[in-house]
């Protein structure tokens, strides 16, 4: 009995592995193995015998996220195509069972899966990958929106000058990216409105997954004293932009390393409202920071000059050239996240509770990190970097591959052999164009149907509705 539910839980985990694909023995970078999967897995039990058994229910909820149709319905209906396929009976078509195996699964299971996937590769990353042998990983934040339930509402609510009914529950997502790879480490998420919440306290959730020698890009938020002292003895290194609202730069003092470049010290800022007031006074009095300031003469650039800020001394290692390029490259986590809203389609979620909602996010970001492991493993075969590869070209790739991977030309092994020996070649081909200090206003051409918005609840506005048809 223990053989045959052994055996059981492989095939299923060889169902959810072939996604992406991460089968054993191919050139592919194991991801999923069957280790990582076990060891999330093992909190799980009473699912054998189920339909949606914790291997089957991710394999379906990441075919949702990467589907441009992400309703439940569409997510079933895959599911009878794929055991139809396979000679098994078709289950129900409701979707009751897929929704409470979500429930039922852990939350840890795909956030620990996720995180995996998205270390995986770093640490056998190459060599001409890195930034002066250092791991970096930009830092941003985002918005997105939520259903409109009161459980969504009093986990996340609106902004304060919403009515109540019109307006949608806003969270805050917050995401550590890998520059060169663009896999996210780690994620986490906090209100949009109300006292608190903010990038800073949501960074400091998250740096704790980081190594010393890495090093975190950054905005002018986070480019904070404290931030610095902290990720100092952390032995992270930080790049970002100086807050001129909060600390002037004047290359006159301190220790000069070149033109407009220099290593001062900072004192400790009074009063400071985080961390809390213990770790505060646990901290030196004063630090020594370095300064750049850079010229941004690109036209379309909000800003003339600014001043990049590090807690990397040595100007032999790290140029003031080098640091501006490298902040430069922060943009990278603009479009990291675009690619996660726009293309997988993450803008808005779609669960109806914050359990659920925090499921789905994660399982966007692990299918995020598989097309990522897919896209590294492409570049090194073709010896390119990650970045220059189209990441929504990528996952439509691997959607038209799946396919493939379904039919019988590649049953046996020697077929899906050769399928991924060709799906590298298939997803290096789409490149995107280097186009730098490149411009464009934000604004739309093609116009689309306009409705009018919606002002009042939905409620309030149907019996008004109601109301005047009764008067004709």
């Amino acid at each position: 009995m223990r053989h045959s539910n052994r055996v059981a839980v492989r095939r299923q985990v060889q169902l959810l592995r072939r996604q992406f694909p991460q089968g054993g023995g191919l050139p592919f970078t194991d991801v999923l193995t069957e280790e990582v999967l076990a060891e999330a897995l093992a909190w799980v039990g009473g699912w054998l015998g189920r339909i949606f058994s914790p291997p089957v229910t991710p394999w379906v909820f990441l075919g949702q996220a990467l589907s441009a149709d992400h309703s439940g319905r569409a997510a079933v209906a895959r599911l009878i195509a794929r055991r139809l396929a396979r000679g098994q009976r078709p289950c129900s078509a409701a979707t009751g069972a897929y929704c409470q195996a979500r429930q039922r699964l852990p939350e840890s299971f795909f956030a620990d899966v996720a995180r995996s996937a998205g270390r995986a590769r770093d640490a056998r990353a190459e060599r001409r990958w890195l930034w002066q042998g250092r791991r970096v990983y930009p830092f941003d934040g985002t918005a997105v929106t939520r259903p409109d339930t009161p459980a969504n509402q009093a986990a996340c609510p609106q902004v304060y000058n919403q009515e109540p009914g019109p307006g949608f529950p806003i969270a805050r997502p917050g995401a550590l990216i890998s520059l060169r790879r663009g896999a996210v480490v780690n994620l986490g998420s906090c209100q949009y409105a109300g006292k608190g919440p903010g990038e800073v306290s949501l960074l400091r959730r998250l740096w704790d997954v980081l190594r010393p020698g890495d090093g975190i890009l950054a905005d002018r938020l986070a480019a904070n004293w404290a931030n610095v002292v902290m990720l100092r003895q952390r032995g992270v290194g930080l790049v970002g932009r100086l807050n001129k609202a909060h600390r002037r730069a004047d290359f006159r003092r301190g220790r000069r390393l070149g033109e407009d470049d220099h290593a001062a010290r900072w004192a400790k800022p009074t009063p400071i409202r985080s961390p809390d007031r213990q770790a505060y006074h646990a901290l030196p009095q004063s630090i020594t920071a370095r300064g750049a300031r850079i010229r941004a003469p690109q036209p379309g650039s909000r800003a003339r000059w600014i001043v990049v800020v590090t807690t990397l001394l040595d100007p032999r290692r790290a140029t003031k050239e080098g640091l501006a390029a490298l902040y430069r490259a922060r943009w990278n986590a603009e479009l990291g996240l675009r690619a996660i809203k726009s293309a997988m389609q993450m803008r808005e979620l779609r669960c109806k509770t914050p359990g659920l909602v925090r499921k789905e996010a994660w399982a966007h970001m692990l299918a995020h990190n598989l097309i990522r492991t897919a896209m590294a493993r492409a570049a090194a075969t073709h010896d390119i970097l990650p970045r220059p590869i189209s990441f929504t070209g990528a996952m439509q790739t691997l959607e038209a591959f799946q396919s493939l991977l379904q039919s019988g030309a590649a049953r046996d092994a020697a077929g899906r052999w050769r399928v991924y020996h060709e799906l590298p070649d298939a997803i290096a081909s789409h490149r995107v164009a280097n186009r730098p200090d490149r411009y464009e206003p934000r604004v739309e051409k093609r116009r689309r149907n306009h409705y009018g918005r919606l002002t009042k609840p939905r409620a309030e506005m149907k019996r008004k509705m109601a109301k005047g048809v009764n008067k004709r």
